[in-house]
């Protein structure tokens, strides 16, 4: 025996209700359509580029999980050299090294160590090793190393300056103010050039240039600087005589500053004297040539006089 059940009509009340909603539900969408469409109209892209710009946030965000996730499967080094490849093919790798900064340095060497990384992607350029080579070369003081994309290395250079000439026993060098050497010089290259010597004179070159500022009428005319016992200095003048300084910075200062009074009264320097010896607080000994035998005593408050003395 089978048991049929009827539903019950739907009343007027009901069926109006129903068609109403329906009526919103077409307004609604109406409404959002027209909207959608003038917040398009204000865009500057199309439609179609507006597809490729959502393409390739979805494809970059893909590209971005393939990453962590390789990274947390410990495989790094293989998604690091795929990006590379990607950007590589993409035209982003080296084919230029433009250097900034050069005026003394041989510029080969500089560009020796970045065409290493020539037709490499640009991901793969390790700037910070990249530096430490080139900070190696005698005469680089500091570099920076930067990408310009797409295709372009770009190296500045901070170069050392020359302060002085590190006189070897058999060569001559060039150094920095701290006795960093750059590099070897010939002795005629060497002329004009504040020249030291003396076990200890490269890592003194600093405190020399403070001595001879105490004296500025006499500094353009010292040649050469020896450091004796590294403890104190001989001056030898581009007349050839030499003036032998005391211990201490402010003694060897003073001495200086009355020398230079003293030559600016009786013209010691270009005159018949060798040697000038101020390691005596009172008074300078002055050695003359072989021939006359002897040797004079000039007192530091500039009154001659002749004494017997001993040899300095």
């Amino acid at each position: 025996m089978s048991t049929t059940i009827r539903r019950k009509a739907r009343t007027a009340r009901k069926s109006a209700a129903a068609q109403g909603n329906k009526a919103k539900v077409r307004t609604a969408k109406a409404r959002t359509g027209s909207a959608l469409d003038v917040a398009m109209g204000w865009l500057p892209f199309s439609e179609e580029q507006l597809h490729r710009i959502f393409l390739f946030a979805i494809l970059g965000g893909t590209a971005v999980l393939a990453w962590v996730v390789a990274s947390m499967a410990g495989v790094p080094t293989m998604a690091a050299m795929q990006l590379a490849q990607v950007a590589s093919d993409a035209g982003f790798e080296v084919q230029r090294v433009e250097v900034r900064g050069v005026k003394n340095i041989n510029e080969l060497k500089v560009y020796e160590k970045a065409l290493a990384e020539r037709n490499r992607a640009m991901p793969l350029v390790d700037l910070d090793a990249l530096r430490s080579e080139l900070l190696e070369l005698s005469w680089v003081k500091d570099a920076r190393v930067s990408r310009q994309l797409p295709d372009t290395l770009v190296i500045d250079i901070v170069e050392r300056k020359p302060s002085a000439v590190l006189r070897k026993a058999d060569h001559f060098v060039l150094i920095d103010k701290t006795g960093h050497e750059l590099e070897s010089i010939s002795r005629r290259n060497a002329n004009g050039k504040l020249i030291v010597s003396g076990p200890g004179a490269g890592q003194q070159v600093i405190a020399l240039s403070h001595l001879l500022e105490a004296a500025p009428a006499l500094k353009p005319r010292v040649a050469e600087a020896e450091w004796i016992g590294n403890r104190r200095w001989n001056l030898t003048f581009q007349t050839g005589q030499v003036l032998a300084l005391p211990e201490g910075e402010r003694e060897a200062a003073s001495a200086l500053v009355t020398f230079a009074r003293l030559d600016g009264t009786n013209r010691l320097l270009g005159g018949k004297v060798t040697a000038f010896d101020m390691r005596a607080k009172d008074r300078i000994y002055l050695r003359v040539p072989d021939e006359e035998g002897k040797e004079l005593a000039l007192k530091a408050a500039a009154v001659p006089h002749t004494a017997q003395a001993g040899e300095q």
